[in-house]
């Protein structure tokens, strides 16, 4: 634990107490070791204590994303609403899109075992079907692979170097599948 001195000429403000969690990672497999030294104004007093700031660290970047997702794609800065009220409301599908978004994407590059009828319903992974279909794909569609077919609606290319693909653009080709599996539901409903 570390207490930061008063500011000179600033009175009447007490020392702040902070505790230091240093987090090495161990064998990176040829590359240079991270290291993240963390402050933290809650208390570390013992291994478990400094791992769970270490995980809530780890986390941060995963929230970033998602308000990446929330100010990018769903553009909810440039939400004008005439009440508190209303902006409310379209924030919580807002959420609820920008979550989905991440999740998927999360769900590909971390193979997790998640299947894509987990992720997908029954109607987008139809459209999803046929439009692989039409490209001459016929290889069997598990969740990376109706991402990258989602992601590349949006834009992505999917060339070999290119990587998996991020969430803005996954949110980008989910608007059209979403645009698309209506269609299919409409063409199924009264077609």
């Amino acid at each position: 634990m570390i207490s930061a001195p008063l500011l000179k000429g600033k009175t009447g403000h007490p020392a702040v107490r902070l505790w230091v969690v240093q987090a090495r990672e161990i064998n990176p497999g040829g590359k240079t070791p991270l290291c993240w030294r963390l402050l933290t104004n809650l208390p570390v007093t013992d291994l478990a204590s400094a791992l769970e700031k270490v995980r809530w660290y780890a986390s941060r970047w995963t929230i970033e994303e998602y308000h990446r997702v929330l100010k990018s794609g769903c553009g909810i800065e440039d939400r004008q609403l005439e009440s508190a009220g209303r902006l409310k409301k379209v924030l919580a599908l807002d959420r609820v899109v920008a979550w989905r978004i991440l999740a998927t994407s999360r769900a590909a590059r971390q193979n997790e075992g998640q299947t894509v009828e987990e992720v997908l319903d029954k109607d987008e992974i139809e459209v999803l079907a046929c439009l692989r279909k039409g490209r001459g794909q016929t290889e069997p569609m598990d969740l990376r692979t109706a991402t990258r077919t989602i992601a590349q609606m949006g834009g992505f290319l999917g060339r070999k170097g290119d990587g998996e693909p991020g969430p803005l653009t996954l949110w980008r080709g989910m608007q059209t599948l979403t645009h698309m599996t209506l269609a299919w539901r409409l063409h199924k409903t009264y077609g």
